[in-house]
């Protein structure tokens, strides 16, 4: 006899906002399985409005409530038991940020928990992760998003370190990173690392997921820093249009996807890893597991 449970997770990046259905099978004596059910991506680029004014703007406001209501339907729809609203860098910066997320709820019945760097990587390392890790190995876990990286490092099957940093593609694109962010970055990545041998790098965010998409390769197998290196320098030699036309990249995919393979190949370098596993696992992930486990 099996129970099927509907959850549902609302991530506001940076980039895009994404809704993640998921089924839950619940089953007597078995672990609870987590089987995505629906995942809707709207790319709605908030940082550019967060970084560069300071505030969202009235059109993207807009576009957000009308986003929401579209959730809403949808969850409805799929009969969705429970569900959770996130927020991250974006929202935290935007000046208006708390007023959006009051607007929002009072428009939508949504409430929206915009979260720090610091809760962001522990909901991610609620996701599946655990289930990657083998006790024998050290893994750096890095997650790119428009405002924000996140940093976690995991040694015998346990998170050793994690951190926050204010570097992510929406305000690379707008040179919005100055070296000292990258010093305190590689800094950081050598200190937690130097005690530790043969790391590799999980890698998470939309941008990785399609670079692993477009190299062909199974999921249980890694990217070599030599390959992302590659894939790097190919992707600077296209235009944007290129990237849009010959790649099949989406329009807000195809300028954030050079910045984000430079924060992955930055990690790789600084803690010596020479490759990066990239399971589809990210914030809505590890939204709906907290919340099923009364973590959040």
């Amino acid at each position: 006899m099996i129970t099927i449970k509907k959850y549902a997770a609302i991530d506001i990046g940076s980039n895009a906002m994404r809704l993640l259905i998921s089924n839950i099978v619940e089953q007597e004596g078995a672990p609870s399985q987590f089987n995505k059910s629906a995942l809707i991506r709207v790319p709605i680029r908030l940082g550019q409005d967060a970084f560069t004014v300071g505030e969202i703007s009235e059109e993207n406001i807009s576009r957000m409530i009308d986003a929401m209501n579209a959730f809403q339907l949808l969850m409805k729809v799929y009969k969705v038991e429970k569900y959770k609203a996130c927020a991250t860098s974006a929202m935290r910066e935007a000046y208006n940020g708390k007023e959006v997320a009051a607007t929002i709820l009072e428009k939508t019945q949504i409430d929206i928990d915009i979260i720090d760097g610091k809760n962001e990587a522990a909901i991610i390392a609620s996701s599946d992760l655990h289930t990657l890790l083998r006790t024998d190995q050290t893994y750096l876990y890095v997650d790119v998003g428009g405002g924000s990286s996140e940093f976690s490092l995991f040694s015998e099957g346990k998170m050793v370190a994690s951190k926050s940093f204010k570097n992510g593609t929406v305000r690379l694109l707008n040179n919005m990173v100055n070296e000292v962010v990258w010093e305190e970055i590689e800094k950081w990545i050598k200190n937690i690392t130097q005690d530790y041998d043969n790391i590799i790098l999980i890698g998470s965010g939309g941008n990785i997921n399609k670079i692993f998409k477009l190299s062909g390769k199974r999921e249980d197998k890694p990217l070599s820093y030599v390959y992302l290196s590659a894939q790097y320098q190919y992707l600077s030699s296209l235009t944007y249009e290129q990237r849009v036309a010959e790649l099949g990249l989406n329009t807000d995919r195809a300028d954030v996807i050079i910045p984000a393979t430079q924060i992955y190949l930055n990690a790789m370098k600084w803690s010596g890893a020479r490759q990066i596993y990239v399971p589809k696992i990210g914030l809505a992930d590890g939204i709906i597991k907290a919340l099923y486990y009364g973590k959040i």
